[in-house]
């Protein structure tokens, strides 16, 4: 392959056709890691960004790319279609989610949410305050340019507002759910430090918004977005949701500090799919390399790349691909269990219990996709899809990094509860006619 060819055609300073043209040789892994691919401090797509924020940096990135504002424009009319879920035929499934009666209340994640209203000045207090039916919900992102401005951006509040915004986050979340969450904003700050825009991208830049009013025994919820991060928490009744989530890095690590930030549920995977047959194998992997010249136009997105259920995909039709859990072995589907589970590793112990109940009873109608090989020699796409679950992992090109093709320390992941319960909406909407009450 020529350097010219591997680059591809520049769609503006950050994006190439790269990442989305086929290709008949795949994509391999090779010794390269991330050091290898950090620009140059004199890089003149990074210069003319120097000494910028967030607001300065998406007027400007607007206003001088076509790219984004097709995108945007895209976007905005994805965003003001009214929600019916993401689906797999384009027919919501109604019944999927009976909300349970006679839970045990859990007072900490509205109780810190009071605590931050109590800090909050009567502008503030109306900047983070939306109805628990507000379209703003729809409104996160996840690039580092900003579309939406939705609630209050932590990098612009006093320290005691940050620390008791992410405190509700704490509070609502598993112990290693809230790492995680904090791992990646963290690996954002990284990211800032490494190209040197810390104003740009730093660990609290950030959206955060609370939804109705918040009480152990109501309907309520918060949502956190930003750069590669984006977590939307919703509470009825005594049931939690946590969904959509967006979870990414670029890097997935740092300097050989620590491990990639998905590098557990990236071994389970390569497990599941390594202990494939030859005949398993033939229906799981869909396509033998993520840049795979079969693929069928469009689907890989330049900014999406092959993740379907990112932002303002809320009413996507995902038709099912790949292999049916019930033609996995019962190793193999306690491996695959394992990793839905750690895409649910957000919710708290006893809710997760009760949403991975729900996902193993759509046993029959589960189904596991992988692209790329098998033994762990390229980039690859996985998905998890049922009628209550897509989970997705996906190995991206670079953004930031200058690696022009997917490759392992450039990663998202995303997790939706689809046929109408992203947001709790499923939940919430039997509450407010009386069923939660």
């Amino acid at each position: 392959m020529t350097e010219s060819n591997a680059a591809g055609e520049a769609i503006d300073e950050f994006f190439t056709t790269a990442r989305t043209a086929g290709r008949a040789e795949a994509v391999t892994l090779e010794d390269a890691e991330y050091r290898d691919f950090v620009p140059e401090h004199s890089d003149p797509k990074l210069v003319g960004f120097r000494g910028q924020g967030y607001q300065e940096f998406a007027d400007g990135r607007y206003a001088d790319t076509p790219f984004l504002r097709e995108l945007q424009a895209a976007w905005k009319a994805l965003y003001d279609e009214p929600f019916r879920g993401i689906t797999a035929d384009g027919t919501v499934v109604e019944g999927l989610y009976p909300l349970p009666a006679g839970l045990a209340l859990d007072p900490a994640p509205a109780a810190a949410a009071a605590a931050l209203l109590s800090v909050l000045s009567p502008a503030q207090v109306a900047e983070v305050s939306h109805p628990l039916d507000a379209p703003e919900w729809r409104a996160w992102s996840n690039p580092e340019f900003v579309i939406h401005r939705v609630g209050l951006r932590l990098e612009d509040q006093g320290e005691e507002v940050v620390l008791a915004a992410l405190e509700v986050v704490r509070a609502s979340l598993s112990a290693e759910g809230f790492a995680r969450v904090v791992e990646a904003m963290e690996l954002n700050g990284f990211l800032g430090e490494l190209v040197d825009l810390p104003l740009l991208m730093n660990s609290r830049s950030y959206w955060f918004s609370l939804f109705g009013e918040p009480t152990a025994e109501g309907a309520w919820g918060w949502q956190l977005f930003g750069h590669h991060v984006a977590v939307n928490f919703v509470s009825v009744a005594g049931r939690h949701v946590v969904a959509p989530v967006f979870i990414g890095a670029e890097p997935a690590l740092t300097g050989g500090e620590r491990e990639p930030i998905f590098a557990a549920r990236e071994a389970l995977a390569l497990r599941l799919a390594g202990s494939l047959s030859a005949e398993q194998a033939s229906s799981a992997v869909v396509f033998d390399s993520v840049l795979d010249p079969a693929m069928p136009e469009g689907r890989v997105h330049p900014a999406d790349e092959r993740h379907v259920a990112g932002a303002f995909r809320d009413n996507r039709v995902v038709p099912y691909e790949g292999l049916r859990a019930t033609e996995l072995s019962t190793q193999q589907r306690e491996w695959l269990w394992e990793i839905a589970e750690d895409f649910l590793l957000l919710l708290k112990p006893e809710q997760r219990s009760l949403t991975m109940a729900a996902v193993r009873a759509q046993v029959q109608d589960t189904w596991f996709s992988w692209y790329g090989a098998t033994d762990g020699s390229q980039p690859n796409y996985l998905r998890i899809q049922s009628p209550v679950l897509i989970a997705e992992l996906d190995h991206h090109a670079g953004v930031w990094l200058e690696n022009k093709l997917p490759a392992r320390f450039h990663v998202h992941s995303t997790l939706r509860l689809p046929n109408g319960n992203d947001y709790g909406k499923a939940y919430v909407a039997q509450f407010v006619a009386g069923a939660g009450r």
